[in-house]
């Protein structure tokens, strides 16, 4: 069984979680879920990745705790960094990535969520947050530093330092969801948002760039973000989709994207 499914439709890859109940993940399944994308990564065919647990209880209830409770430091420490490096490659990936919450989705399950571009969430289906102070560890595999600069200083520390986890609808309000869809359908809702981004309907390679521009130009000070834009910028100027979108404007016809 692998502890992440993977699967590619329409130019959508989907990753589902798989360890049931709880969907944690081990050291096993950050290398699984590394595998997947890069595999993603370099193929031409996939547009959008969507990312989910397995059922309709878990997202993710983030690292497995009898795990890290039997393991060395020093492997924690390293466990950690790998875990890290996996969702800094899933953030720095030129495809747009959703990932839908389909049910709790705390600790390390949050955290690989906000290395995600959108996140969606099922009405009802769970709760929401970063509760490792109750376990006297903060949240290590990059929580800290992308809650924070996703909601704000204040709110990410009293969020963490409080560790309460609460509804869907409430991270909505605060940021960190997108949007909330019913329970019905839900996953299948997801699956036609993602394929607004995919071609012929859009030019993917601009929607990766977009991405890419944002994640890396807000780290960096305002003058090499507008580098980074304009180096963006001549990529698409020079490619097959840009020709296609400026002609079909011209003659006033609706563009036929290739992703290229």
């Amino acid at each position: 069984m692998s502890l992440v499914e993977y699967s590619v439709k329409n130019g959508v890859a989907v990753m589902e979680l798989n360890d049931p109940p709880a969907n944690t993940y081990t050291y096993e399944m950050m290398r699984e879920l590394d595998d997947c994308i890069l595999k993603a990564r370099f193929d031409d065919s996939v547009h959008v990745i969507v990312l989910r647990g397995h059922g309709d209880k878990f997202f993710s209830a983030g690292a497995n705790i009898k795990m890290l409770a039997t393991v060395t430091p020093e492997f924690k420490y390293y466990f950690c960094l790998h875990a890290n490096e996996t969702l800094n490659r899933l953030e720095q990936t030129p495809k747009l990535v959703i990932a839908a919450l389909n049910g709790h989705t705390v600790g390390g399950g949050l955290e690989i969520a906000l290395a995600a571009d959108i996140r969606i969430a099922r009405r009802g289906a769970g709760k929401i947050g970063l509760p490792e102070v109750t376990l006297g560890v903060l949240p290590g595999t990059g929580g800290t530093q992308r809650l924070g600069r996703l909601i704000g200083k204040s709110k990410a520390i009293e969020m963490m330092a409080t560790g309460r986890t609460f509804e869907f609808e409430e991270g909505m309000q605060l940021g960190i969801v997108n949007q909330v869809y019913e329970s019905e359908g839900f996953f299948e809702k997801v699956l036609d948002y993602a394929s607004q981004f995919t071609p012929p309907k859009k030019a993917s390679k601009a929607v990766g760039r977009i991405k890419r521009s944002v994640c890396s130009g807000v780290e960096v000070p305002f003058s090499e973000g507008l580098a980074i834009e304009r180096e963006l910028q001549q990529q698409l100027f020079m490619s097959t989709d840009a020709k296609e979108g400026l002609t079909a404007y011209v003659e006033k016809r609706t563009p036929q994207f290739a992703g290229k």
